[in-house]
């Protein structure tokens, strides 16, 4: 079914964007060992000053950017004096010397558990009893809300369980979301950093929010929360009914929350790997093919994914009048509104974007059978998970479009109903990754020749 060329210089492209945000790699960059000192990311300690070097983080791609931090210190007088411990989900687990890798929370479910507060007590437990004359390596990625729970006074994990997947369905944004729950954590919104007795600590991120804003990528465990809680509780009023329970609980604990304590003397916060990395890789390996490439990293969040996919639809429509080899790259991360729980199928946002862009293409075709003609639309999630499947995306050419017409399938339908997952998977036009260990949002290809 997919010996379209246009699909294999797609999946090229991809290969290309995901290589240039492999977790190792960029975490490998930022840290440079010589014989007098050690450099992580914009902090610089002198060698003979660091007894140990403590590694804690959570993200998808924590155990890849563990991994780049042992090879980092490999053959330095350091190499031996390295501990630590990360969340990760549990398909994304590594056997790494000296630094633990801890499953905080199964595949697939973006929620806080049982075992990420273990993990995120283990993670304070060794911050907290570092020496000063250690250095402590933070390391955050995409997922990090989630897999480093530790709930506040006066809530519990369920009611942090509750207000996540209550706003997630009322269509929060992914800053909604980071705004409440990281003034419902003891670790979130600098507390991490804070409680590090460590005179030098040095936090290397991978950010999966668009725009890179420092202070809600995994919420922010390391960043000073200047934030008001006026924020955090305006969010709650504005998706939740205040009288519900657990919304009077958790506005409550928030207006009691201690404020912060002070950050260690040598302390710094990087960005090393963004979307925009993985969109200009991309774009260069698209124009690496033969293309005439044009490219956006959005810094802004989208809205609904049905519009990105109408928008994307509409692109492929004016490459394909200007004729020639044209490719567009886009990164992004739009939002799904999801239909009721009675009628919800399976699927995610990259999925719910490809099947608005077919919709899209079949509306303004009158010869449905020549759809898609020496075209290709793709969309995926650049960790490899796209919402709670085992799906990255899907895609959409002209053999796609001529599967779809010779079944049964309700394309209206299932568009309501989120079901996506169902609808691609009959179609064998899902796109399947397993983690990546890696994570910068989502990345859109659009082909034409």
């Amino acid at each position: 079914m997919n010996t379209d060329p246009l699909h294999d210089h797609a999946l090229q492209i991809w290969d290309a964007a995901l290589a240039a945000v492999d977790s190792a790699t960029l975490v490998r960059q930022a840290i440079h060992v010589n014989t007098q000192q050690v450099h992580v990311g914009s902090t610089t300690v002198a060698l003979n000053a660091v007894e140990r070097v403590i590694v804690v983080g959570a993200g998808k791609a924590a155990a890849g950017m563990a991994r780049g931090v042992i090879q980092a210190f490999e053959n330095s007088p350091l190499q031996s004096h390295i501990t630590g411990w990360v969340n990760v989900p549990e398909d994304c687990l590594s056997e790494l010397p000296q630094i633990t890798t801890h499953p905080a929370r199964r595949a697939q479910c973006n929620e806080p558990t049982v075992e990420g507060i273990h993990g995120t007590q283990q993670i304070l437990d060794l911050t907290t009893s570092a020496n000063p004359q250690d250095l402590c390596i933070c390391l955050i990625s995409g997922g990090g809300s989630a897999l480093l729970p530790a709930p506040i006074a006066g809530i519990t994990l369920d009611d942090k369980q509750q207000i996540t997947q209550l706003l997630s369905s009322h269509g929060a944004n992914i800053q909604q979301l980071n705004s409440v729950r990281k003034k419902l954590s003891d670790v979130k919104g600098g507390r991490l950093a804070a409680r590090c007795s460590s005179r030098h600590f040095a936090s290397l991120v991978i950010s999966d929010v668009l725009g890179d804003p420092l202070d809600l990528i995994a919420s922010g465990p390391t960043v000073m929360d200047t934030e008001p809680i006026e924020i955090a509780i305006a969010v709650l009023r504005h998706f939740l009914d205040d009288q519900q329970p657990v919304v009077q609980r958790c506005l409550t604990a928030i207006e009691n929350h201690v404020p912060l304590a002070t950050l260690p003397s040598t302390y710094s916060v990087d960005v090393i790997g963004n979307n925009r990395t993985a969109v200009d890789a991309a774009a260069q390996a698209a124009t690496n093919l033969g293309y005439e490439t044009t490219h956006t990293a959005n810094i802004k969040l989208e809205g609904l994914a049905e519009h990105v996919g109408f928008e994307l639809a509409e692109c492929s429509r004016k490459m394909t009048s200007a004729g020639g080899k044209r490719a567009y790259i886009s990164g992004g991360e739009p939002v799904v509104q999801l239909a009721d729980a009675s009628i919800r199928g399976h699927g995610g946002r990259n999925q719910q974007l490809v099947l608005a862009a077919l919709a899209r293409k079949l509306a303004d075709t009158t010869a449905p059978q020549q759809c898609m003609q020496r075209q290709f639309i793709m969309s995926a999630g650049t960790d490899g998970e796209d919402g709670p499947t085992d799906a990255a995306g899907a895609f959409i050419n002209s053999n796609v479009v001529k599967q779809f017409l010779a079944s049964s399938l309700d394309l209206k339908s299932t568009m309501q109903r989120n079901d996506a997952y169902t609808f691609f998977d009959e179609l064998q036009a899902l796109i399947k990754t397993g983690p990546t260990h890696t994570n910068v949002c989502d990345l859109r290809i659009v082909l034409s020749e």
